[in-house]
């Protein structure tokens, strides 16, 4: 389990980096729609997004480590830790500093977290789910993905941003499950780990992460997209692994409050950060 920890929290601090980067990349790209496939086919010809991949590539590796010796409610939680880590490497960037709401935001939702995540006590389930349990995992993500989406293509900045985020969180959320089960699955055979059809499904939703990710980004600034990005995916990991992996929470008792209490941190985090972006905004 100190394995799985030491390389959720290097898989933290990598996205963290990868993502500031594809952020700037992205917010200097002309506005598109969230599925429009003309914003990543300008940002892979774009030198600052390519680099961004180097931390981006470094992240996904030490995530399948820490997906492969541990289980996905201790893994995707520890992941938003990247969040205090983003926003401080976005300030340092542009040289200003922390806005009060954006830390504010990151205290309270990653707290929430936290809190969630030492109240409930996970343990480790099944390493591999059945098929129906993927098609349940897919209806489920697939609805949230299609509902934010939606919303989103009526509406503009902060609020625009943290949709896409929530719905990039989710995709990612699911990809992160894909890559459990594979790094799982993976005994050295080659050949099978490329006809796996987890694997397929993995680069599918991760691209369509990617996509949508980068909508986001350009939505107002760093704090409302990549807040809701950061909760939403961990609390769909948890979710996932509860439901498919058949992870065991302890929610008896006494720890029933706490957890109401920490999913409601997790609430306010989420719009702390887009009250804040719209504040800065104005």
């Amino acid at each position: 389990m100190i394995l799985a920890v030491a390389a959720a929290l290097a898989a933290a601090f990598f996205f963290a980096l990868s993502t500031t980067i594809h952020q700037r990349a992205a917010k200097r790209q002309p506005p598109r729609r969230a599925l429009d496939p003309r914003l990543l086919l300008r940002l892979v010809r774009t030198r600052m997004w390519q680099l961004g991949w180097v931390p981006g590539t470094a992240g996904a590796l030490s995530q399948a480590v820490a997906l492969r010796f541990g289980p996905l409610t201790v893994v995707q939680p520890l992941l938003a830790s990247g969040l205090f880590m983003a926003i401080l490497i976005e300030a340092a960037w542009s040289r200003q500093p922390v806005r009060r709401r954006d830390l504010g935001a990151t205290v309270v939702g990653t707290g929430g977290l936290a809190a969630f995540l030492v109240t409930v006590d996970p343990r480790a389930g099944v390493a591999d789910p059945g098929s129906t349990a993927w098609w349940w995992v897919a209806a489920g993500a697939g609805g949230t993905v299609a509902v934010c989406l939606a919303a989103a293509r009526s509406t503009t900045g902060a609020t625009r941003g943290t949709l896409l985020g929530v719905a990039t969180g989710v995709l990612y959320g699911v990809a992160a499950a894909l890559l459990k089960a594979v790094a799982t699955r993976f005994q050295g055979d080659l050949p099978a780990l490329l006809l796996d059809p987890r694997l397929a499904a993995l680069v599918l939703v991760a691209l369509v992460g990617v996509q949508v990710n980068q909508s986001a980004f350009q939505s107002g600034r760093i704090a409302a997209p990549l807040t809701a990005l950061t909760l939403s995916e961990p609390v769909t990991g948890v979710v996932i692994g509860v439901t498919a992996f058949r992870e065991a929470l302890s929610l008896s008792g006494p720890r029933i409050p706490l957890v109401v209490v920490a999913a409601g941190a997790i609430t306010v985090g989420v719009w702390l950060a887009g009250s804040s972006s719209r504040a800065a905004a104005r």
